[in-house]
């Protein structure tokens, strides 16, 4: 039964549930040039990404970037494409599977899970309205971005606000801004890194490793910059690192205008002529492995280390779906889902009753 537009007519007594929409960045559907450029399309033209002129920017990526960049990007992502294929779309996946399993341990049939990109598929629209066929009346929304910024958590919010400007009925609603300084996210990483060490032993500097934004978003307001510096700090703390043991650096700039800094790509160059010939990197601010970690870090950034004098480049994984990681993002749900469960258990049981006095004064059953 449908109501104008589409969307589901209201039972009375549908069960009602909580629905979580786990969202990520997104990824093209192949690593041809085609599809490479559809995505970049849809990504670089957001006004959160990329804060131009808008006449301005549609000459530049229409005119210049679209049709030089798609290539060039799908022959990196050729080198890290799985027979799963996306990296990032098959590790969400997985996050998403294992988050599921957490939340039904715990709160059984009243949690609902989608998976959602930002950008490409699956769409935060489709996402949401599996949320809605699922009779979720709650809903909320995890952007897997860490660190807050304007370009990838707002534009999340964004896409979710458009989304809903088309439904009738809108559900309870919250939106998780970030997790930077969250503890079980600081736990993971530490970890994380920790395990690694263990296994494969430690270099003589941790790099932390986080995506780059222009620095006048950050004069604007944006407190990125903050929240990734925090998050570096509080795991050196919670890891016992001497300041000189570990820093932060800032990668996959884009364009000619300033970024945040110290840059990745020079500072690994340096390093070499500073002493340091054996480095770690960690990359936090990225939920799941990605063209960023796997193909610039792991693979062009460990060359310029190589070929600036560095001996041993030790890459360590995203956190990805690690039962670490899985613990902490399904604490971080569990502490916003609490209440709601609660309520809809009570609203479970009311519905049965409510169905029936409804149907008894002839509503549609």
């Amino acid at each position: 039964m449908l109501e104008c537009g589409g969307q589901p007519a209201y039972r009375h007594g549908s069960p009602s549930r909580v629905g979580v929409l786990l969202v990520n960045l997104g990824t093209p559907r192949s690593a041809t040039a085609r599809d490479v450029r559809r995505y970049l399309k849809e990504f670089l033209w957001d006004p959160r990404v990329v804060e131009m002129s808008r006449p301005l920017w549609w000459l530049i990526l229409n005119g210049v970037i679209l049709n030089l960049r798609p290539r060039r990007t799908a022959a990196a992502y050729r080198k890290v494409w799985t027979e799963q294929g996306s990296p990032l779309l098959a590790i969400s996946k997985r996050q998403a599977s294992a988050l599921t399993a957490k939340l039904e341990s715990r709160f059984g049939e009243h949690v609902t899970l989608a998976l959602a990109m930002r950008y490409g598929e699956p769409s935060v629209a489709a996402g949401l309205q599996a949320l809605r066929a699922a009779h979720a009346e709650r809903v909320l929304v995890l952007p897997l971005y860490p660190q807050y910024s304007a370009t990838t958590t707002a534009a999340v919010f964004d896409a979710v606000a458009d989304e809903f400007r088309r439904w009738r009925w809108l559900p309870d609603f919250q939106f998780v801004t970030g997790y930077h300084d969250f503890d079980g996210y600081i736990e993971a990483l530490a970890d994380s890194i920790s395990s690694h060490w263990q296994q494969n032993g430690r270099g003589q500097r941790l790099l932390f490793s986080f995506h780059g934004i222009p620095t006048r978003y950050i004069e604007r307001g944006d407190p990125y910059s903050c929240h990734c510096r925090k998050t570096a700090r509080l795991v050196a703390t919670r890891l016992q690192l001497g300041d000189d043991a570990w820093s932060v650096c800032f990668q996959s700039r884009f364009g000619r205008e300033e970024w945040l800094k110290p840059y990745t790509d020079v500072t690994l160059t340096e390093l070499p002529q500073q002493g340091v010939r054996r480095v770690d990197v960690v990359c936090p601010g990225f939920a799941a492995d990605c063209l960023e970690t796997l193909e610039e870090m792991n693979i062009q950034n460990r060359q310029l280390y190589i070929d600036a004098g560095g001996e041993e480049f030790q890459y360590i994984p995203c956190l990805n779906d690690s039962a670490v990681h899985i613990d902490a993002l399904g604490t971080l749900l569990a502490t916003r889902i609490d209440g709601w469960v609660g309520a809809a258990r009570d609203m479970t049981a009311a519905a049965e009753q409510q169905r029936a006095r409804a149907t008894a004064q002839g509503a549609p059953s």
